[in-house]
C-alpha cells in the first residue's frame, strides 16, 4: 500500500517461500527467522532478527507477529497465528505465498496497463503548458493583442508556471484525499461500505475480500476452531473495513444459534450466490472443499474485475486528455471568430 510501513508484495512472498521450505525441512521457527535477519529481504531482516530474538526468549509466534504488526497485512497475521496453534504452518505460508503471488500480479499488470494513459496525459500536460507559454511571448497583431488563451489562465511564462503549480496541486490535493481515506477513514468501515458501491472499484475489492475470507475460513475450519472464532477472524483477514465493521452482528447471529449462511446474510456484504453455495456445502458437509473452491474462483474474478477498472482508469485518463483538447480546439476556434470579426468594416 502506497506510503505504508508494510512490507511489499515481494518480501512477503519470498518470506512465505522460505518458511513453508525450511519448516517442512524440520528447520524451527528460531532458525528460519534467524537466517532471514542475516539474508532475508533488506525490508525484512531487521523485523525477522527482532521475531527472533522474541522466539529465542521464549515467547510464541503469535505474540512476537504482534510485536511487529505494522509491518504485515492481518491476512498474514491471523493465518500465521492459526497455523501455529494448530501445527499447519506449512501448509499456512504454502497459501499466503499463492495469494501473494497472485496480489503482485494483479498489481503488476494494473501498472502495465495504465502506464501508458499516464504518459499521454503528463506529455498533454506539458503541451499545454508550452502553448500557454508560446503563446505568451509571440509578437501581438496589427491591434496589440497577444495570442488565443488556450485554457483561460492567460498566457506567457507566468501563466504557463501557474498552470503547472495548478496541476501539481490537484495531484497532491489526490495524494491528501487517499492518505486521509486510508489512514483515517478507510478502517471506519463506512469508507469501504460506500466504495463497495461504487462501479468498477466496488466488484474489485468484494472479489478481493471474498478470495481472503475464503483462504481464511478454509484454513481455520480444518484446524478445529469454533466457528464463531473462525469467522471473526477471516473477516479481520479480509483486510476491508466493511466485512470488519460487520463482525460483530455475524457472531451474535452464530452465538444465537443461526446457520453459518444465515450468519453470513446478517452483514449484507455476501452476494447472494455465495451464500447459496456455502448453504448447499454446509448441507452437504463438504464446506472445506467448496471454500478452496470459492477461494480459486474470486481469484480469477479478482483478475477479471482488476482487468476491468484498469481499462476503466485507462478510458479515464484518455478522456480527461480529450477533454483539454477540446476545450483548446473551441478557444482557439474563438480566438479565429474574434480576429474575423474584429477585421469586418
Amino acid at each position: 500500500m502506497l506510503f505504508s510501513s508494510r512490507l511489499p508484495t515481494s518480501s512477503l512472498i519470498e518470506v512465505c517461500r522460505v518458511l513453508r521450505h525450511n519448516l517442512s525441512a524440520g528447520l524451527t521457527l528460531r532458525n528460519v527467522f534467524d537466517q532471514q535477519a542475516k539474508r532475508g529481504p533488506l525490508a525484512f531482516r531487521p523485523v525477522a532478527e527482532r521475531i527472533g530474538k522474541d522466539l529465542q526468549e521464549g515467547q510464541s509466534l503469535e505474540d512476537a507477529l504482534k510485536k511487529e504488526a505494522v509491518y504485515f497485512p492481518p491476512l498474514f497475521l491471523n493465518l500465521a497465528i492459526i497455523g501455529e496453534q494448530s501445527g499447519m504452518l506449512p501448509e499456512v505460508f504454502a497459501e499466503l505465498e499463492k495469494y501473494y503471488a497472485l496480489q503482485q500480479k494483479l498489481r503488476r499488470d494494473f501498472i502495465a496497463q495504465i502506464t501508458w494513459p499516464v504518459v499521454q496525459l503528463v506529455a498533454a500536460i506539458f503541451v499545454v503548458a508550452g502553448l500557454i507559454f508560446i503563446m505568451g511571448i509571440l509578437p501581438g497583431n496589427e491591434h496589440g493583442k497577444k495570442g488565443f488563451d488556450p485554457v483561460g489562465l492567460g498566457t506567457g511564462p507566468v501563466a504557463a508556471i501557474r498552470f503547472l503549480v495548478g496541476v501539481v496541486l490537484l495531484v497532491a490535493l489526490g495524494i491528501a484525499g487517499y492518505l486521509l481515506v486510508t489512514r483515517k477513514l478507510l478502517r471506519q468501515g463506512t469508507v469501504e461500505a460506500f466504495l463497495l458501491r461504487v462501479p468498477l472499484i466496488g466488484p474489485c475489492l468484494q472479489a478481493l475480500a471474498l478470495t481472503r475470507f475464503c483462504l481464511a475460513l478454509r484454513l481455520m475450519h480444518e484446524t478445529g476452531m469454533s466457528i464463531v472464532d473462525a469467522v471473526r477472524f477471516s473477516l479481520r483477514a479480509t483486510d476491508n473495513g466493511a466485512y470488519v465493521a460487520a463482525s460483530p452482528k455475524v457472531e451474535d447471529a452464530l452465538r444465537a444459534g443461526d446457520e453459518l449462511t444465515a450468519a453470513l446474510s446478517q452483514a449484507r456484504l455476501f452476494p447472494e450466490e455465495f451464500t447459496n453455495i456455502i448453504a448447499t456445502a454446509e448441507e452437504g458437509g463438504r464446506l472445506p472443499d467448496v471454500l478452496k473452491h470459492q477461494t480459486e474462483y474470486y481469484e480469477e474474478e479478482a483478475r477479471r474485475r482488476m482487468s476491468a477498472l484498469t481499462q476503466g482508469a485507462s478510458w479515464g485518463v484518455w478522456v480527461f486528455v480529450a477533454i483539454l483538447i477540446i476545450v483548446a480546439i473551441f478557444r482557439i476556434f474563438l480566438f479565429y471568430i474574434q480576429m474575423i470579426e474584429s477585421n469586418l468594416p
